[in-house]
């Protein structure tokens, strides 16, 4: 992922940070902003100004007359338009510019007449606040001019509002003359159409057939209900007569017409007759009297002729049996008969009569169809006649208001020369170069901050090295000192820069007990005792705070040797205003004895300079000697650091880091470049040393927030800035050593000085 990307995340404090870093040359940007505008503004010559007011009303002659009542009214198509402004705009348009250059022969230095742009650029039209006047301004170097000019207009805006309302005028009243015979003619075609309509139809009254269709087939309900009353009485006594009979209606209908026939009524008679004197005999004789038996024959030969003549009237199959009825059921198939010609003719005349309630009911569909066309043809009559009568109306309003007309607009205050002139525009050119010098002094800043490509914050440096954060130390400066000064005092004392010995900032001071506390969280599993402290670039501060981080550990009762390894450019003699007669590099060449390069500077902490700058410092530190020593200062201190190079340029603490427990980096915003970090980083993964965290020096609370933020005040608060006298007694001894003295690394039973080294204050 590219640097941008990960470090450019959009937070506003971020982008507040960089206007407090570039807070100076955005300062710059912004003043020369401020003096160009006022530059500009008091380049401005006087103007004349001249106003005038101009009122827009409804007409209200059309008012009083009743003629033509909206034209010439101020209306707008949206509701959320102002027909004053509107009408403002108007006074802006080019017919209105051109008729006041032409009127007043206004030329430009060319002796060509004015552009109606240039008058416009001088021109103010605005209406004036919750009123109905319009005010009309404008400037120029000439009072009389400015005067004339706003008159002009004023007039050559109320004549084209005339005139335009005239036009509306004319064109309305041509167009009702055209259209009158238009309409006309339709009213008369539709009136017709409406009469050929009723007379094809054979209508008179629509509503009145319409009632009377109504009552008709209320009327033929009620009929048809009664004759289904009788209908059902008449198959009532038709079927309780057959039933009772025996027979069908059909066979009563039969025995009627056979006894009805002449011949048939003969043989009937003859047959009874027999039957008769067969009855007499009977009483007299016995069945096998030869009276008898003829009287029976000539019954069955009566039989056989009247079911002959029977069958001749009816036809065949009509049992003879019938014809011997009793009178009672001749009677009762005589009214059985009847019943069934009453059925019959009850369901006649009920399916005359619903076929005429069919007939009344198809009848009263189509009367709303043709209700429904004729009031379409009397609407569209009406209509066209009402458009006709509106029309004639109207054409007499027009023709009227064309004699009345007058304008909507009225001037009720001329311009007048004015009596002193002005320079308008200071206060916006102010403004303006307020605005501007705002937004390019943010673009300087954010532009000088995007070219820089220094890493700016503790959590730039967090994200590009990756490593854990174990100390942030704030920026600080010395009163009576200029800034990042590490030398000694002229008086012998350690630098004022060793804020952990003085104790004169509580605040720096709390900040390398924290960093040592880090260090023993980190370490509660296996123990450190080499620490290798380097940086990506040169002046980052690693000296300082080694010398710091070493005397903030002396101070918990533990053996601490601070080394110079730093043989291209030693500082730390300059730092704690020692010799550097003997150091490391003659201990590792041979030439200088340990126990004289070992200087005790206070209580537990001893400092071993670099001494002489060597051509190879490399080949000194990646050595067998290099690493004895380690392991001889193991067994003699608690705690060892080792002060080397910065990585760029440098392997020195790369091949130093993988003879100790670890290797801190210190890092200082805006110091390091973004390539050279990632160099340093690149350098140190690749050596396979292992790198213990980060150490954040130089922090300003101008340049950082979150936690990494803190207050100035407390930098100083209960800081002296008078460097108090030092009586630092070193320790009285350190363990005895058994190494031999044959070799410049071999020291004596004692290491140091029986005499510790003791500061004091010069007079």
């Amino acid at each position: 992922m590219m640097y941008e990307e990960r470090i450019e995340e959009i937070d506003l404090q971020r982008y507040w940070l960089v206007l407090k870093r570039r807070w100076r040359p955005a300062a710059v940007v912004f003043a020369l902003s401020l003096v160009a505008a006022l530059m500009a503004s008091s380049s401005q010559k006087s103007l004349w100004t001249a106003t005038a007011k101009l009122l827009l009303h409804n007409n209200q002659t059309s008012e009083l007359t009743g003629v033509a009542q909206n034209l010439g009214d101020l209306n707008s198509l949206k509701g959320t338009s102002d027909p004053l402004a509107t009408q403002a705009e108007i006074i802006f348009s080019l017919p209105i510019l051109e008729a006041t250059i032409e009127a007043l022969d206004l030329r430009d230095a060319d002796g060509e007449l004015l552009a109606p742009s240039s008058l416009a650029s001088e021109l103010t039209v605005e209406p004036l606040g919750e009123t109905d006047l319009i005010a009309i301004s404008y400037r120029s170097g000439d009072p009389e001019l400015s005067a004339l000019v706003v008159n002009q207009i004023m007039n050559s805006y109320v004549e084209a509002n005339i005139n335009a309302q005239r036009s509306e005028v004319i064109a309305a009243r041509e167009f009702l003359e055209y259209e009158l015979p238009r309409a006309q003619r339709e009213a008369d075609s539709l009136s017709a159409a409406l009469k050929l309509f009723n007379q094809g139809n054979g209508i008179i009254s629509l509503t009145e057939e319409a009632g009377a269709s109504v009552d008709a087939i209320a009327d033929i309900d009620s009929q048809i209900n009664q004759i289904q009353v009788n209908l059902i009485e008449a198959e009532s006594r038709s079927s309780q007569l057959s039933s009772r009979l025996g027979m069908t209606s059909q066979q009563a209908r039969a025995l009627a017409t056979v006894t009805e026939t002449p011949a048939v009524q003969s043989a009937l008679a003859q047959l009874q007759e027999t039957r008769s004197e067969l009855a007499t005999a009977l009483t007299r004789y016995t069945p096998a009297h030869p009276s008898v038996r003829a009287l029976q024959r000539q019954e069955q030969a009566s039989i056989n002729v009247l079911r002959s003549r029977v069958g001749e009237v009816v036809g065949p199959g009509t049992s003879a049996g019938l014809l011997g009825m009793s009178d009672i059921d001749r009677n009762l198939a005589d009214q059985l008969v009847q019943a069934e010609l009453n059925r019959e003719s009850a369901y006649n005349q009920l399916a005359a009569l619903v076929e005429t309630r069919d007939a009344y009911q198809q009848q009263g569909e189509e009367i709303p169809l043709l209700k429904q066309t004729q009031d379409e043809l009397v609407q569209r009559r009406d209509a066209a006649q009402a458009d006709l009568e509106n029309l004639r109306l109207r054409l007499q309003e027009v023709l009227l208001a064309e004699k009345q007309l007058v304008g909507s607009a009225r001037v009720v205050e001329q311009a007048v020369p004015p009596a002193s002139a002005t320079v308008d525009g200071k206060a916006k050119y102010l403004l303006a170069g307020a605005v501007v010098g705002t937004l390019l002094g943010i673009a300087t800043a954010f532009f000088l901050d995007l070219i820089d490509r220094s890493l700016k914050t503790v959590k730039d440096g967090e994200k590009i090295f990756g490593y854990t954060l174990l100390g942030v130390i704030p920026r600080f400066e010395l009163d009576s000192q200029p800034p990042l000064v590490n030398m000694a005092t002229e008086d012998g004392l350690p630098s004022p820069r060793i804020v952990t010995l003085s104790g004169a900032y509580p605040m720096l001071s709390g900040a390398y007990q924290m960093l040592q506390a880090n260090l023993r969280f980190i370490s509660s599993d296996k123990k450190l005792k080499a620490l290798v402290m380097t940086s990506s670039v040169a002046g980052e501060g690693r000296s300082e705070v080694c010398a710091n981080l070493a005397a903030a550990v002396a101070q918990t009762n533990r053996r601490v040797l601070l080394v110079d390894a730093d043989m291209r450019s030693p500082s730390q003699h300059h730092l704690w205003n020692l010799i550097n007669a003997v150091g490391l590099s003659h201990v590792l060449v041979g030439e200088g004895r340990l126990e004289k390069a070992l200087q005790p500077v206070t209580t537990n902490l001893t400092v071993l300079t670099a001494g002489v700058v060597p051509p190879n410092p490399m080949a000194l530190l990646d050595s067998e000697r290099m690493a004895t020593l380690i392991e001889l200062f193991r067994g003699e201190f608690d705690y060892i650091v080792f002060d080397t190079p910065s990585l760029a340029g440098s392997a020195d603490a790369a091949v130093l880091g993988n003879l100790v427990d670890g290797v801190l980096m210190v890092m200082r915003p805006l110091h390091v470049p973004y390539d050279r970090a990632l160099a340093a980083k690149t350098l140190l993964e690749r050596s396979g040393a292992r790198v213990l965290g980060m150490i954040a020096n130089g922090v300003d609370s101008k340049n950082d927030f979150g936690e990494y933020a803190y207050d100035e005040r407390e930098l100083t608060s209960t800081a002296s800035h008078v460097v108090p006298d030092f009586q630092l007694e070193a320790p009285s001894s350190l363990a005895d050593s058994s190494l031999v003295e044959k070799d410049p690394l071999e020291a004596p039973s004692s290491l140091v000085e029986k005499e510790p080294h003791v500061f004091h204050k010069r007079p």
